[in-house]
């Protein structure tokens, strides 16, 4: 079966603010329509490299490439184009706290379609639909709302101009296990109904083991040998859970091992 082209790639990406070096020599890829789950402790790049993809950061040195071309050649007009491509949940949703949870869904269709009233009122219905949440939530505040309904009218947010990829930050962070099976079903589901590329950025293995196709692990720098990869488990989630790097393996298993003494050593 021929491997599809990727329609995201960092080749030998590093990332540095100041004198904190993030990310060194990330190279990655993602196919289109796989469902990619990026996992690592906190600190290690995770949310650098979703926003580095979409091209709200740009890399300090190497290459994001976009269906085969680089960032860095597009115009501001082009890469704001590009952006509407891309659907992305933020930690924590990140609504306008001004604004009602449908004004919240409408904003990217408002600011970037020339969408009718009528249309918009209609894509929001649906969007809102989609994500488990009645027509009645559409006139509360963000300030009203819980912590699993703010990530789903995120995620309704980030779906309302029916985008080609989506980048999902810590989808399930501060939810409650039900409602985190809530999240993780509907990141499904939205990957189901249409053709769809996903990336998400997570430390819950539930999650992993839910959603994704493939898994890379990122790893601290501060811990990394001079020349090793920080890339360091790429592979299926089944295999991420056998990983014979004991790194990995404590990681996605949840134990502690050796990170104990390092913490108290540090």
């Amino acid at each position: 079966m021929e491997t599809a082209a990727p329609v995201i790639e960092l080749r030998g990406v590093s990332k540095r603010f100041g004198a904190q070096q993030v990310l060194r020599d990330v190279s990655l890829q993602i196919r289109k329509g796989e469902t990619v789950a990026i996992i690592g402790e906190s600190g290690c790049g995770k949310s650098v490299t979703l926003k580095l993809m979409i091209g709200l950061l740009t890399p300090t040195t190497g290459d994001v490439l976009l269906d085969g071309r680089s960032l860095t050649q597009r115009s501001e007009r082009e890469l704001t184009r590009e952006r509407l491509r891309f659907g992305y949940l933020f930690q924590g949703a990140a609504l306008f706290d001004s604004l009602t949870v449908a004004e919240n869904v409408a904003f990217g269709l408002r600011q970037n379609s020339n969408a009718g009233e009528d249309e918009i009122q209609s894509i929001i219905a649906e969007r809102l639909h989609e994500v488990g949440l009645p027509a009645s939530v559409c006139q509360k505040k963000p300030a009203d709302l819980s912590g699993g309904m703010k990530k789903r009218v995120g995620l309704a947010r980030a779906l309302a101009l029916a985008p080609e990829i989506v980048l999902y930050d810590e989808p399930t962070t501060g939810l409650d296990p039900i409602m985190s099976d809530v999240i993780n079903e509907l990141i499904v589901q939205t990957r189901e109904h249409r053709p769809i590329t996903s990336i998400v950025v997570t430390h819950d293995m539930t999650t992993v083991g839910r959603v994704a196709d493939r898994v890379l692990m990122l790893y601290p720098l501060p811990r990394l040998e001079p020349r090793e990869s920080q890339i360091i488990f790429e592979g299926s989630p089944a295999e991420a859970f056998n990983a014979a790097d004991q790194r990995v393996y404590q990681f996605v298993h949840g134990q502690a091992g050796e990170r104990i003494q390092e913490l108290s050593l540090a």
